[in-house]
């Protein structure tokens, strides 16, 4: 398990600093003498409720107030049984394409604003997630097999929520 860094630039201010992925990779030997090499990528973004945005939305139009959308950190872990060679920078780039909302190292008022569009923009439910990961990793052909697995740190609930979702190939994750 360690420690990824790769320099992100701010959104609009052009400050960059380190975002730092937690990865672990994994191989296995079966009593066949088989090797299966697995790596683990967790990524954290902001999710947006779609339901509250649409709140939002009404309450500005109905009574002319405004209203702040509840949106939260999130998680995803990816774990991921490949064939060759994955790289780290190839699970980001899936990562930033399916969600869009990674959180920011560096950031100013204008990257502020800009990531607060940006989580307008991209709405999404905790299934929307899972379900958006599971399309960009269901694309790469170096994916043997794969299980996503996300949680919406929620700001508004009690409890927070999850999703898990596989590749759903036989015999693989359940």
């Amino acid at each position: 398990n360690f420690s990824y860094p790769i320099i992100q630039k701010a959104l609009r201010s052009g400050l960059e600093g380190y975002q730092y992925y937690n990865v672990s990779l994994e191989g296995r030997h079966d009593k066949d003498g088989n090797f299966t090499k697995f790596v683990h990528f967790d990524y954290v973004y902001s999710s947006a409720c779609p339901c509250s945005f649409e709140l939002g939305m009404q309450a500005m139009e109905e009574r002319n107030t405004a209203i702040v959308s509840h949106s939260q950190r999130s998680k995803s872990r990816m774990t991921i049984e490949f064939d060759g060679m994955v790289w780290i920078e190839d699970l980001l780039d899936m990562s930033n394409a399916a969600l869009a909302t990674e959180t920011q190292v560096m950031v100013k008022r204008q990257d502020e604003q800009a990531f607060a569009e940006m989580n307008g923009a991209y709405t999404k439910f905790v299934e929307d997630a899972a379900r958006l990961l599971h399309e960009q990793l269901n694309s790469e052909p170096k994916s043997a097999d794969f299980q996503v697995a996300c949680a919406h740190l929620e700001s508004l609930h009690s409890h927070d929520a999850l999703a898990v979702i596989n590749k759903g190939i036989p015999g693989g994750y359940n």
